[in-house]
């Protein structure tokens, strides 16, 4: 079968999923703190996690037709649809903007007026971290990735219907393709600048994009693996062989080596440097996010590293879908790590600023004390203060407080459900996308290589 029906029974389960994770959120919002930071948190790390996936497989398509690839014309269309959630994922992105420039949160230091007219440092950077380009930035970037989407899949789409052996519509994805490239490389840097490593704002490392990029190629590439056995057990994409799902494998293996080669650089040339300003970040995530910090080597790394080393195993659908679980969800706890630390000490900070030291109200025990930077005062103070502050919270108490906080040390329930709603938003998106053309497109000139395709 080449053309995919969205079935009712489909839609009603995603949608399902998609309630639920409603229900998630208004239920973290109803027990969380005055600023709602554990639900703002929650909404912008799965909104920038699922965008992000969108961003890679519309990169990947672009990467191989520059490239004259043609091993992956089989499931093309699976991108495509992939990519269809870029407008989506802008649209929530935009109530991101909203929240932080009508300060219905405090996700970023920097978005506070006082935290920046008392920190040095935070001035320094308002140039570029300050809310007119954080939401100008992301409103034109994302769109302009939606573009690029929509034009590929138009000219996809309209090589099926009025494709002739010339293959003007191929030559034009040629050049789209290769335009999107470098504009893809250099925005997409600039957009996790903003949406993840700013809210560590006084933090940063050159090799950050690479790394959170890296985390979202390994979860496309999984997400790609588990919907197409999906859609092959409901008796689409015949010609998808285990051939294709071994390049599949080899791509989650290949990226997840290259992901903990990132991983190991960014952190030895840190701790080598012995920078307080900047061990302050691994020494937060080490001692107050232990399970996170280590489980991420194990999930993203050891795991995968060791399932997907034979070649059988890139080629056994259980074998696949079952790590691929694994990585998706690992690169999900990935980006919550990234997030949560960051969101958790700028909460702290600002409520301190603006109630004073002299009670520690209800809000105050609920947020997470994560102090790897401090507003005004020298650097080094702040990287002496953040350190000292890590070393109190090893030893699991913060005030009074218990260190962990379900939600911010950990996800919890809540987490989990409201990522589910995501995900099945996602999914909605591409299965509907899907039902719209063929699933394999028939006039490409490489689509014969692709069907014969063998490792």
């Amino acid at each position: 079968m080449n053309q995919f029906t969205f079935e009712a029974k489909h839609k009603t389960v995603l949608g399902s999923f998609m309630a639920l994770g409603v229900i998630c959120l208004a239920l973290t919002a109803l027990g969380d703190d005055s600023y709602y930071t554990r639900t703002w948190s929650n909404f912008l790390h799965n909104s920038v996690f699922f965008t992000g996936i969108a961003f890679v497989a519309l990169f990947v398509l672009t990467a191989f037709t520059t490239a004259y690839a043609g091993w992956h014309l089989m499931i093309q269309r699976v991108w495509e649809a992939f990519s269809a959630f870029l407008l989506p994922g802008l649209l929530l992105m935009v109530i991101v903007i909203a929240g932080v420039v009508l300060d219905w949160n405090h996700l970023y230091h920097w978005a506070d007026e006082s935290s920046v007219a008392a920190d040095t440092i935070l001035q320094g950077k308002s140039g570029f971290l300050n809310n007119y380009w954080y939401g100008l930035g992301t409103i034109l970037i994302v769109g302009t990735w939606a573009f690029f989407g929509y034009r590929f899949r138009s000219l996809s789409k309209e090589e099926d219907e009025i494709g002739t052996e010339a293959y003007t519509q191929y030559k034009k994805t040629k050049t789209l393709s290769a335009i999107f490239l470098p504009i893809a490389g250099f925005t997409s840097a600039a957009m996790i600048w903003q949406w993840v490593m700013s809210v560590d704002a006084h933090w940063y490392s050159t090799l950050y994009a690479w790394y959170a990029t890296a985390s979202w190629f390994v979860s496309a590439m999984a997400l790609t693996v588990m919907l197409l056995i999906w859609l092959k057990s409901k008796g689409y994409y015949n010609h998808v062989t285990p051939e294709h799902f071994h390049d599949l494998g080899k791509y989650m293996f290949a990226f997840s080596v290259f992901w903990t080669y990132l991983w190991f650089s960014q952190y030895m040339l840190i701790w080598y440097s012995n920078n307080g300003e900047e061990t302050t970040y691994f020494h937060t995530r080490m001692y107050e996010y232990p399970a996170l910090y280590w489980g991420n080597l194990l999930l993203n790394f050891l795991l995968p590293f060791l399932i997907l080393m034979r070649n059988d195993t890139k080629r056994k659908f259980g074998t696949l879908f079952f790590i691929s679980i694994i990585l998706l969800l690992g690169h999900w706890f990935d980006y919550f790590q990234m997030i949560k630390p960051g969101v958790a000490h700028t909460a702290h900070e600002i409520h301190e600023m603006h109630q004073g030291h002299g009670g520690e109200s209800h809000d105050a025990a609920t947020l997470s004390a994560v102090e790897g930077e401090h507003t005004g005062g020298t650097v080094a103070d702040a990287a002496h203060d953040g350190v000292e502050h890590a070393m109190v919270a090893e030893n699991g108490t913060e005030a009074g407080h218990s260190s962990f906080q379900m939600g911010t040390t950990f996800p919890g329930l809540l987490e989990l459900g409201t990522m589910l709603g995501f995900l099945a938003l996602f999914l909605y998106v591409v299965l509907n996308r899907l039902a719209k053309t063929n699933l394999v497109p028939e006039n490409h000139p490489f689509v014969h290589e692709s069907e014969h395709h063998h490792t």
